[in-house]
């Protein structure tokens, strides 16, 4: 059986801990910053895990994750 394609776009945008959950950036960091408070961007800073209903996606995305 062939190797399974690793979705490239996916590689790029979540990265395994070190514990194995899959993490994610934070959305709305690019633009239009001066209108969101300082509390907020620091916060947005921060990767998070991949949420439990969008777990499947992700690992059917990264086989070798």
């Amino acid at each position: 059986m062939p190797k399974m394609k690793t979705n490239r776009g996916a590689a790029k945008r979540f990265k395994a801990s070190g514990s194995g959950k899959i993490m994610r950036r934070k959305a709305f960091t690019s633009h239009i910053l001066t209108k969101k408070s300082t509390k907020r961007k620091r916060g947005l800073r921060l990767a998070t895990e991949v949420d439990a209903s969008n777990l499947r996606t992700v690992k059917k995305l990264l086989p070798y994750l």
